[in-house]
Formats: structure tokens, sequence, C-alpha cells
């Protein structure tokens, strides 16, 4: 028996989808912290993360993270969603020029979860801070 393409692609389609969504869970992303910032202890202070606790529509999720006087410069920052299913959503690099360490742009959002921003100072010290937030409207599942 031979099916017609439209047919077998709207099938294949079907079959890939059924498996479920890839998402990261918060063992990943502990491991992908720890990574990062190696053998400094995480300590909560200097980093605010600023994100919506509500999100409509998680396409474009407005952020905004900054270091607060850090008694260093700040080396790194990295932000990491715990239900996306790449996990580490944007990365910073900070050099001797760049002024205040302040960024503000737009990441996308698969679900419901915390997000995690993780600094770097150049004194090797590592500072966080966390959102839970929850997404009514979930994207990136693909």
């Amino acid at each position: 028996m031979t099916l017609p393409r439209r047919r077998l692609l709207l099938s294949g389609g079907i079959l890939i989808a059924v498996p479920g969504i890839a998402r990261a869970t918060p063992v990943e992303v502990a491991v992908l912290i720890r990574e990062f910032v190696g053998d400094a202890p995480l300590k909560q202070g200097l980093v605010k993360l600023d994100l919506p606790v509500m999100v409509e529509n998680g396409n474009a999720v407005s952020m905004t993270v900054g270091v607060s006087s850090p008694p260093s410069p700040v080396r790194r920052i990295h932000v990491f969603a715990e239900g996306n299913p790449l996990p580490n959503v944007a990365r910073f690099q900070f050099g001797p020029r760049s002024g205040a360490p302040l960024v503000s742009t737009r990441i996308r959002l698969a679900t419901s979860q915390t997000v995690v921003a993780v600094a770097q100072l150049t004194d090797g010290s590592c500072w966080q801070d966390s959102v839970d937030l929850l997404v009514t409207l979930a994207v990136c599942i693909d």
C-alpha cells in the first residue's frame, strides 16, 4: 500500500511530536551552575534579576540583570532557565571598559519555572539571584 506524500508527512509529524517535550531539570541546571562557578560558594545579594512573575507569552520575556556595588569588577553573568530545553539562556562577558554590569534583553521561556542569574566577579566570588515565574502560554517546546 502506498500512502500519498501529504498523509505520510502528517503521520510522520504526529509520530515525532508524540514522545514528549524535552526540558532541563533543576538537577541539570545545578550541574551547569557548578561547572560555571567551580568551587566558589554561591552567595545571595549583589545580583538583581528582574523578570515579571506572571508571563502571558513565553516568546519574548523582558529581563534585566545587574550587579549593584560589586567589591570587584564583574567578569561574567550567566542566566539559566530550569524548564527550557537549553537551560543556559544568556551569557554576558564584561571587560575592564564595559561600564556598569547591567544588561537588558528578552528571553524565551518554555514553561513556568525558576530562572537563575549567576555573576562571577574578578576576585573569584560568585553571586546569584532567582525568580520563580508563571508562564501561561508556553513556547520553545519543539
